[in-house]
């Protein structure tokens, strides 16, 4: 059998701080036991410990126990299913996502697809440690001007975008899936990339950019920038969101294939120019887990029976792209590096549709891969 409660939980709260009551009259009335009766403290010793544990199986015993193995799943649900019931209320109406009997166990797989790429990405861990840096110095401040803000306002944006993903796995998708241990395997080790991502691009300025005064300015870049601030906000607000597994399930697909893929190819088109290895190799390090955390939600998303019309999932993804576009096309102004912005918005678009067609839907834009091959994630 098992009990959890959520820290965070109102039964929690409430059980602590009728206890705490009831702990102070305890020690109030083993202080004032007369000299003979025994030394207090051993008399409050045992009081609080039997009248605690007493207390404790009242509480719990008022409600049914459910056995992790066996019994009837479907006749009552272990108290952190119904939290992350209570949490994301949304997924009790997905088939795929209702509670199972086995929910602690991984064998026999159910979805194979979904386990190898949840092996596939265990096989492409990497650490920072691999990221060579010594020769990027050099190529910076060989760069423009304009070239160092590109890359500055590319980098100020993942910097805290990967933070983003790794609240919204923790909060909402990793208690969305708490029945689906492909799904649940697969969000759990992609919380530890992208913290390794976060860390990489907290390297990258911390290493190019010397001014301590900028440096802050671009680790707060969601809150002080107001193109980055752009992204952040629409990304964010579908974690407190009330919107369906599936909305939410399209809309971070959006974040990790469109919002991520513009900065991408444009470092890509730095590599092809022979500058900043360490950056270089880092963005397709990045950039490959990425593209497989995309088809992921694209492949688990095809496993769901509420799947969104048409009509709404073109209007996250329009959505989407527009502020992608105001982000790499006149915010980053990729003229700086040479690249023509109406084939970076042209670009955007063909990822976009690239997106729409894994998820079953007709793509919106027609538009083709503008770029050579390499350019693409």
């Amino acid at each position: 059998m098992s009990i959890s409660i959520p820290h965070d939980s109102p039964r929690r709260r409430r059980f602590w701080s009728t206890g705490a009551r009831f702990f102070l009259a305890t020690v109030i009335h083993a202080l004032a036991q007369p000299a003979e009766a025994g030394p207090a403290w051993a008399s409050l010793s045992h009081t609080v410990s039997a009248s605690l544990r007493q207390r404790r199986h009242r509480y719990y015993h008022r409600r049914p126990l459910v056995l992790l193995r066996g019994g009837s799943s479907d006749a009552a649900m272990s108290p952190s299913s119904s939290f992350a019931e209570e949490k994301n209320p949304t997924t009790v109406d997905e088939p795929l996502l209702r509670p199972t009997s086995r929910r602690y166990t991984l064998f026999p797989v159910a979805h194979p697809d979904l386990w190898m790429m949840y092996k596939q990405q265990v096989a492409s861990f990497w650490t920072v440690e691999e990221v060579d840096l010594s020769s990027d110095a050099a190529d910076w401040a060989s760069l423009s001007d304009g070239e160092r803000h590109f890359l500055s306002m590319v980098l100020a944006f993942f910097a805290g975008a990967d933070g983003i993903v790794m609240e919204n796995l923790a909060e909402r998708f990793c208690a969305d899936v708490g029945h689906l241990p492909e799904a649940r395997s697969f969000y759990s080790f992609q919380i530890a990339m992208e913290g390794i991502h976060q860390e990489t691009y907290a390297l990258l300025i911390d290493a190019y950019v010397r001014d301590p005064i900028e440096r802050e300015r671009l680790f707060d870049a969601h809150e002080r920038i107001p193109a980055v601030a752009a992204k952040a906000e629409w990304a964010s607000k579908w974690i407190g969101s009330g919107a369906s597994f599936s909305e939410r399930l399209v809309a971070f697909a959006c974040v990790e294939g469109i919002f991520f893929s513009g900065s991408f190819c444009a470092i890509f088109w730095l590599k092809k120019r022979g500058l900043m290895p360490g950056l270089t190799f880092s963005n397709e390090l990045i950039s490959r887990d990425e593209g497989l955390h995309c088809a992921f939600a694209c492949a688990l998303y095809g496993k769901l029976e509420n799947r969104l019309d048409e009509q709404t999932v073109h209007k996250i993804v329009r959505d989407a792209v527009a502020v992608e576009h105001g982000f790499v096309c006149d915010a980053l102004e990729v003229a700086l590096i040479g690249m023509n912005a109406e084939m970076m918005a042209q670009y955007v678009e063909f990822v976009a549709d690239r997106m729409l067609r894994d998820m079953g839907y007709s793509p919106i834009f027609g538009s083709t891969n503008p770029f050579d091959c390499k350019l693409s994630i």
